[in-house]
């Protein structure tokens, strides 16, 4: 049988944090979520350093992504990410509040593989995050662990 893959969320606010979980639990993905609060964690997280340097190997089957994060940016860490020749194929969606056209374009700019604004209603945000982690824990296909 497959191993899951963990999902990665890099989230500041504790109230989305909690609503994503809620969403996840509540299609009953098996996935693991870890959850991190700002870029440096994530940052950490996937080069195996400070809280997470023994934390087993292998990269999330996604990396949910807020955009605006407290000491590095979700876009600062896209563009980490896509830069970095162990990390560049991972899977990254940004969950995120901010509507605004730059930040957009700069995300698809650097390779973000989906840009999505939470809905601002309570039953839309869980719908698009359930929506979110069914095709990206389930239905996704990963390149082959030595691109990734």
């Amino acid at each position: 049988m497959k191993e899951l893959k963990s999902i990665l969320l890099a989230e500041d606010n504790p109230q989305d944090v909690e609503l994503t979980l809620e969403a996840l639990k509540e299609h009953q993905l098996a996935n693991q979520v870890v959850v991190v609060n700002d870029g440096v964690e994530v940052m950490e997280y996937l080069n195996y350093e400070g809280q997470f340097k023994d934390r087993k190997k292998g990269n999330p089957v996604v990396l949910l992504l807020d955009v605006k994060m407290p000491r590095m940016s979700g876009i600062e860490v896209l563009e980490a990410i896509r830069s970095n020749d162990t990390l560049k194929m991972l899977p990254i969606v940004m969950l995120t509040s901010s509507r605004q056209e730059p930040d957009l374009k700069k995300c698809y700019a650097l390779g973000v593989n989906a840009y999505v604004v939470k809905p601002v209603n309570f039953k839309d945000f869980l719908e698009a995050v359930k929506y979110i982690g069914v095709f990206w824990a389930m239905l996704n296909e990963l390149p082959p662990m030595d691109t990734m």
